[in-house]
């Protein structure tokens, strides 16, 4: 008789079809066409809300639905995270951007029942040199998270390879860069968000195994200095409590017989 133990270590991440994973990659291309646009319009003097219409056009111009519009109430098609914030900020007709923000947009996409989600960190205009290695490092952690996903590896597989990029880039650029406590990826599906969770850090070898066709959002945030974060009044937005910048990057990956599969490409 199998000990609990042993019926947990055979959890698999939920695995997808050849044609569901295609079904995925075609909201993921809705996904990162709406970022592409979003990023094309954060000049200096736009608002965040221009850029979350900007986004969401896309989105129902290629007949798909914006997957954080109205999910648990949240207001808007994109979150819109600007210098301090970490995640879940909330466009505003009042922000404007100004040249060097920091800007971290994330965005979801629902296309024939199956979600993509992901994001990306820019500048607006040239970004001044911390910043810029910011982003890069958690692209960085990001890349070596879906490196990871691979069948027969676990889900803090994942996560280890993530922090262990964080660390390999705070060597390589000579700065420390904080792990945001407390969020991560996650599994995803016909639902924006499905177990399992992801941390962004970890021992390896842990948590339910990467099966053919298993698929997890990949999106680390890191920061130029704490890891702790506050929610503000508006129940959403969330950022640094030392008032540090903070960088978001996130794919829809699929572990498949020929490797990773990013399915939030154009």
């Amino acid at each position: 008789m199998i000990g609990l133990a042993g019926l947990r270590s055979r959890k698999v991440v939920p695995q997808r079809s050849a044609g569901e994973l295609d079904a995925m990659a075609a909201a993921g291309a809705v996904v990162a066409a709406a970022l592409a646009a979003a990023r094309e319009a954060a000049v200096p003097g736009a608002t965040t809300h221009d850029l979350d219409q900007v986004a969401e056009s896309v989105i129902r111009d290629a007949g798909a639905t914006p997957s954080f519009l109205g999910y648990h109430g949240y207001p808007a098609s994109i979150c819109s995270s600007v210098n301090d914030r970490v995640v879940h900020g909330i466009p505003s007709t009042t922000e404007q951007l100004a040249a060097g923000d920091l800007v971290s947009i994330d965005c979801g996409a629902i296309l024939d029942g199956w979600h993509g989600d992901a994001a990306i960190t820019f500048g607006v205009g040239a970004l001044i040199p911390a910043d810029e290695l910011l982003s890069q490092a958690t692209r960085e952690s990001m890349e070596a998270g879906i490196a990871a996903m691979i069948p027969g590896n676990r889900l803090t597989d994942v996560s280890h390879a993530i922090e262990t990029a964080t660390h390999a880039a705070e060597a390589r650029y000579g700065r420390k860069f904080g792990i945001v406590e407390g969020y991560g990826g996650h599994g995803i599906g016909r639902q924006m968000h499905m177990d399992p969770f992801l941390p962004n850090e970890g021992a390896p070898g842990r948590g339910p195994i990467l099966g053919v066709g298993s698929v997890l959002a990949i999106e680390p945030m890191l920061t130029l200095g704490t890891r702790k974060t506050v929610v503000l009044d508006d129940q959403w937005t969330v950022t640094t409590t030392d008032g540090s910048r903070a960088a978001h990057w996130e794919h829809t990956v699929a572990a498949t017989e020929n490797g990773p599969r990013i399915l939030t490409l154009a």
